[in-house]
């Protein structure tokens, strides 16, 4: 293990070292990425952005069969889109890993590191779904000292980018807090921009945008000012922003705005949602009005539930979902749709619910036991990089399970799906910033049904 942590540092240093060399920095004209967004059977998006004005174009290929390369079409970037460019790489074969390298201005951008994405296999009626990996985690933040606040920096341990990109994830999921609004940002567009650029750009965590697939909510540190609400002047400044910095396939519904979503994987589904679009601010009453989803999502997400027939259904919210003594935001405190949410969930007698969660700087897993349903868990990991918490109001928990809280450490998440169709199973494990392993939970889809009537 410490071998494994050596290699991990010495490659974050190899890494920030090269990136930051003459070629690298004016040469290729790459800001940061290239990132692949959502992978389909047939099409996968990719996201990069660069230093000024040009053309984007990707070369690919089957892994270890460059000789059957394809090339993208052309892209311009502009300052209108900050020189961001989405690219739809497609026709991919369904199944097959690819191997790609990045084009500007029809030139090479050689990148120290390796570059994948993934169509995903066309499996169903042929053969058991694939097993896959999932990573996750929250709280990211990247230090700037002209806009921090004074005092000791709040950001630290950014290794831990390096760490779950050693574990080679399918995906990985990012709960909100992605990057961190300063004062000087969250008043104005450009400074929206600006943060979500600089954070981005980050050497350490080139390889992990690289080599997954990644799909992103927010929270309120990538919405708005802290514990920011629908109020925020700028909200849909802040939502054209998240777009333009990630590639999720889809963002709201023709009714409602926001960042939710839903995307399959295997045969696993993941129902992505937004807790700051519609929320109610902090300090209204606990009363039948006072929402975190809006009526809207939360009508989507009960009709989204019923209509999906996955083994594993993922909620992951920015909020904790399931945490019954949060003093802070968790779902608790919109007590209505709390009770509803639950209620509806084993009302319908609707399978494999899990929850994932961040936002709460420690982790831990929530278990919630009811007469005539199936335990629900909420797997809340935080932070990335940002300041750890240490535990107070909700100190003693009996709603978590034993032996997994974990706090005064930057860590990150890990989901394992595996398992022939007819019985799938989920492993959740939670890694320390070095890649160490601090705690892991396996369970069967077989276990997280409703007992027979």
């Amino acid at each position: 293990m410490m071998r494994r942590r050596v290699t991990l540092l010495l490659s974050a240093t190899l890494i920030r070292a090269a990136l930051a060399s003459p070629a690298a920095a004016g040469e290729d004209q790459i800001r940061s990425g290239p990132m692949a967004g959502y992978a389909q059977m047939t099409e996968t998006m990719l996201w990069v952005q660069l230093t000024g004005p040009g053309e984007v174009r990707y070369r690919y290929w089957p892994e270890g069969a460059k000789h059957k390369a394809a090339t993208t079409g052309g892209t311009r970037a502009t300052a209108e889109k900050d020189f961001v460019v989405h690219t739809l790489v497609r026709p991919l074969e369904p199944g097959t890993r690819y191997e790609y390298e990045v084009l500007v201005n029809g030139r090479p951008a050689a990148r120290p590191y390796p570059l994948r994405f993934q169509a995903q296999p066309l499996w169903q009626w042929r053969t058991d779904p694939p097993a896959f990996t999932v990573a996750f985690g929250s709280c990211a933040y990247v230090n700037e000292p002209a806009t921090d606040r004074p005092g000791r920096a709040y950001g630290s341990d950014y290794g831990v980018f390096t760490a779950i990109a050693a574990q080679r994830p399918d995906l990985m999921i990012w709960l909100g807090d992605n990057t961190y609004y300063r004062e000087v940002d969250w008043y104005s567009a450009a400074g929206m921009r600006r943060r979500n650029a600089h954070t981005r750009a980050l050497p350490e965590l080139q390889p992990l945008l690289g080599a997954a697939h990644h799909y992103a909510i927010w929270d309120d540190h990538d919405y708005g000012p802290n514990d920011s609400d629908r109020r925020y002047a700028l909200k849909d400044t802040a939502l054209a922003t998240f777009k333009l910095f990630w590639a999720n396939q889809t963002y709201g519904t023709e009714e409602a705005r926001g960042v939710f979503g839903r995307m399959m994987w295997g045969d696993v589904e993941f129902f992505l949602l937004d807790d700051r679009y519609y929320r109610s601010p902090n300090d209204m009453p606990d009363d039948a009005d006072r929402t975190m989803f809006g009526r809207e999502q939360l009508a989507w997400l009960k009709e989204s539930l019923v209509a999906s027939d996955a083994p594993f259904k993922v909620v992951a919210n920015g909020s904790q979902m399931l945490n019954p003594m949060s003093p802070f935001e968790a779902l608790s405190a919109c007590s209505r749709e709390y009770r509803e949410l639950l209620a509806f969930v084993r009302e319908r007698r609707i399978p494999g619910v899990v929850f994932l969660s961040g936002d709460r700087h420690f982790t831990e897993l929530i278990r919630l036991d009811a007469p005539g349903s199936y335990p629900l868990y909420d797997f809340t990991s935080s932070p990335l990089t940002a300041g750890t918490a240490t535990l107070r109001a909700d100190s003693v928990n009996p709603a978590r399970v034993p032996g997994t809280l974990v706090q005064g450490v930057h860590n990150f998440g890990l989901l394992r799906f595996a398992g022939p169709r007819t019985d799938r199973t989920l492993t959740m494990e939670a890694y320390d910033h070095t890649g160490k392993l601090l705690w892991g939970r396996t369970l069967r889809a077989a276990e997280l049904r409703p007992p027979k009537e």
